[in-house]
Parts: structure tokens; C-alpha cells; sequence
């Protein structure tokens, strides 16, 4: 079930309205969304809500796609750890003293 609403954003003129639409369902992989508390600082919060107001889509389909590309990032970090495993592990005093000898440091 989508519905429009129109909302008035804190720091803007009293007569500007702006439209956002809304879905319980907005995801197309998830059929039951989740309910989260999520507190941000309240600059960022505005930023949110004007992105989500200019792009007409919700602060909720932002905040999921910020935290999908931020997880997929860690799953490439973890691949790239994976990938090294079985490189040398050289303490941090021998690579400072590697410097200093070329003159690096």
C-alpha cells in the first residue's frame, strides 16, 4: 500500500511543502521491513530529509541503501583480507626500521 504525504521541513519557509512517498514495502527483497530507532545528529537528520524530499524517496530506502553499500564495502574488505591471508606478517618495529635505513623517515 503506497500513500503520498506532505511534509513541512524545519528551517524552511511555512509555506513550502514538500512530497515524499511511503511503502511498508519499499525493498524489493524484503517482504517484511523491520522497525529500528536509529538517532542522528540533527544536521544530518536535516540533510536526510531534504535529500529524501528532493530525490522523492524516503528517509527509510536512503538509510537502507547507505547501510547496504557500507556492508558490501566490508564484504570486499573482508575478500581482500581472505585474499592476503597467506602473506608474511611483518611487526610494526621492522617496517619502521626498514623506513628509517632507506631514508624515508
Amino acid at each position: 500500500m503506497q500513500s503520498l504525504f506532505l511534509m513541512r521541513l524545519e528551517g524552511l519557509p511555512s509555506n513550502v511543502l514538500t512530497s515524499r512517498r511511503h511503502s511498508a514495502n519499499n525493498n524489493p527483497m524484503s517482504t517484511n521491513p523491520k522497525r529500528a530507532t536509529v538517532y542522528f545528529d540533527p544536521a544530518l537528520h536535516r540533510a536526510l530529509r531534504v535529500k529524501a524530499a528532493e530525490t522523492e524517496r524516503s528517509v527509510s530506502d536512503l538509510v537502507n541503501e547507505a547501510v547496504q553499500l557500507s556492508l558490501a564495502e566490508d564484504a570486499e574488505d573482508i575478500a581482500a583480507f581472505e585474499d592476503r591471508i597467506n602473506e608474511p606478517n611483518l611487526p610494526y618495529e621492522v617496517v619502521v626500521k626498514d623506513l628509517k635505513r632507506r631514508g624515508k623517515i
